[in-house]
């Protein structure tokens, strides 16, 4: 991932009501959620949300799609595993134990059959 990228998706979730919103999508799944479900569950007026909601879909982070009269919103998983392998990829400098955390979190909530059908991504490469 370049760095301008990774700059962008962190900008675009480093707002409270931004990242309330990725959070909740993460939770719903690859399903998504429809924007007025979104702004009951959050408790934000919709033209707030509309606001949040672009913010999070030009940074790569979400995606659109209209089911009728609804608009759907799910999250990219594979922005966000390339934000998080981005994030992580020389975190232990060859020392294990010190990622043994991240690999246990992730183990344990990657284990459903959900879970297992998204693939590790291939290691990404930065640019600076």
């Amino acid at each position: 991932m370049e760095m301008d990228t990774a700059i962008k998706r962190l900008s675009a979730i480093a707002q409270d009501a931004r990242l309330e919103v990725f959070r909740l999508l993460v939770k719903a799944g690859p399903d998504g959620m429809a924007a007025g479900e979104i702004a009951r569950n959050l408790s934000v007026a919709a033209n707030t949300l509309s606001a949040q909601l672009l913010v999070l879909s030009n940074a790569g982070l979400i995606r659109a799609r209209r089911e009728g009269r609804s608009i759907i919103y799910a999250i990219q998983y594979d922005a966000m595993r390339d934000l998080l392998v981005f994030l992580t990829e020389d975190c232990c400098g060859g020392r294990a134990e010190m990622c043994a955390p991240l690999a246990t979190i992730a183990a344990r909530c990657c284990s459903t059959s959900e879970g297992a059908a998204h693939e590790a991504p291939a290691r990404s490469r930065r640019r600076r």
